[in-house]
């Protein structure tokens, strides 16, 4: 494959594998580990992580090689590690190219150390926090059970201190579809510019929700809630991913999200034994495509395997197809596609029902926004006129 056709793609990292130091009741990844072929390693290694680092910069048409250090729980592989990973980067990196790194973190190991690094290599960092500490603690302890929301609320005043604002990622699950007005204004207080809400959707052996998910209808009754809030006191001052991107499609532009994309599969994953997985939600033996141990990352990459994986996000069912909102959906992720569409069609996302709530409530008021905002209004001008 040549340089001018080499395509971009964001390569997650998972440097301890599914090691974690909580034991989130709704957690997909702690059993993960069953799969690497050294269930002893606790941590990557450096020869490997200059390799993956370099092949990464070599399949990458940059200017920009993005990599996002996820888990588990990625501060678990420790400072040095990421010190480390840095020097490589700057080693591999062609001149006038740059790395982007995201640290996606439960926070309970960012000391002051660890907050200086990032802010001086200019790390994002996505902070977990389920809203409000009564929800939060609910579902997020640590592995002797103790509730864990004080210190990821210290965690962000710190990064906060340091210069940093970290991306707020909280799950929508179903306590929290209980109390959306409680989690979102929790949120805020915590004083970072952007949310992004997960929606819990494990499945139970007989193919249902299990007890800790949220419900369609309640995922759709939560973000109306949450947009309402939003649309009345904090545009200019808060985005929430979903919000943004469905403005940013009804504006005539793309979603930048994987899940509201027409195909996904630009997101390989490296395990901590060098495993290349087709995706975060797919580390399985089907989804295997191959190691570094054996082949390059940009072959990897760019297999029939992984780009087969990526388009069969486009096969949709009739009732996807039919909907007035599949250009701000497109079916959600594959991993929710579990559920039977109204005409009994296997492939439904499990959510449907409560994103076309949603897009219901909100799509009329995020058309006026933009008009709005194209006329040349600003956000404190935009609510009031939405306000009257």
């Amino acid at each position: 494959m040549s340089g001018t056709e080499k395509r971009p793609f964001a390569l997650m990292v998972k440097p301890v594998g599914s090691r974690c130091n909580m034991r989130c009741t709704y957690c997909y990844y702690l059993d993960k580990g069953k799969y690497s072929s050294h269930p002893r390693q606790t941590r990557m290694s450096f020869d490997l992580l200059e390799k993956l680092i370099r092949q990464a910069v070599e399949a990458s048409p940059g200017p920009v090689v993005s990599f996002t250090w996820h888990g588990g729980e990625p501060t678990l592989a420790g400072l040095d590690f990421y010190k480390k990973a840095v020097e490589l980067q700057r080693k591999a990196l062609p001149a006038g190219w740059t790395a982007l790194n995201n640290l996606q973190t439960n926070g309970l190991l960012l000391n002051d150390a660890w907050c200086a690094f990032l802010r001086d290599n200019r790390f994002d960092v996505g902070l977990s926090v389920d809203g409000s500490e009564a929800v939060h603690d609910i579902n997020r302890r640590d592995l002797g059970g103790n509730p864990t929301f004080g210190r990821v609320r210290a965690a962000a005043a710190r990064l906060k201190r340091h210069g940093i604002e970290p991306d707020l990622l909280c799950t929508v699950n179903a306590e929290s579809e209980k109390r959306p007005l409680e989690v979102y204004r929790a949120l805020r207080t915590l004083g970072s510019g952007w949310v992004q809400f997960i929606p819990i959707t494990a499945r139970t052996p007989d193919g249902g929700l299990t007890p800790s998910s949220v419900s369609p209808e309640g995922y759709g009754r939560f973000l109306i809630a949450c947009f309402d809030e939003w649309a009345a006191n904090d545009l200019g001052r808060l985005d929430v991913q979903l919000f943004a991107e469905a403005a940013r499609v009804l504006a005539g532009g793309q979603a930048s999200l994987c899940t509201l994309q027409p195909v996904c599969g630009r997101v390989p994953v490296v395990e901590e034994d060098g495993a290349v997985y087709a995706c975060d939600h797919f580390v399985d033996p089907q989804h295997r495509l191959g190691s570094l141990s054996a082949a390059r990352l940009e072959k990897l990459a760019n297999s029939a395997g992984q780009l087969a994986f990526g388009d069969r996000k486009s096969r949709l069912t009739a009732q996807c197809r039919r909907c007035p909102y599949l250009a701000l959906c497109n079916g959600g992720c594959p991993k929710d596609r579990f559920a039977l569409s109204e005409d009994g069609e296997a492939g439904q996302y499990c959510l449907c029902s409560g994103m076309r709530l949603f897009f219901d409530h909100a799509e009329p008021v995020l058309r006026r926004m933009t008009a709005l905002s194209r006329s040349g209004l600003g956000p404190d001008e935009i609510m009031e006129k939405l306000k009257k």
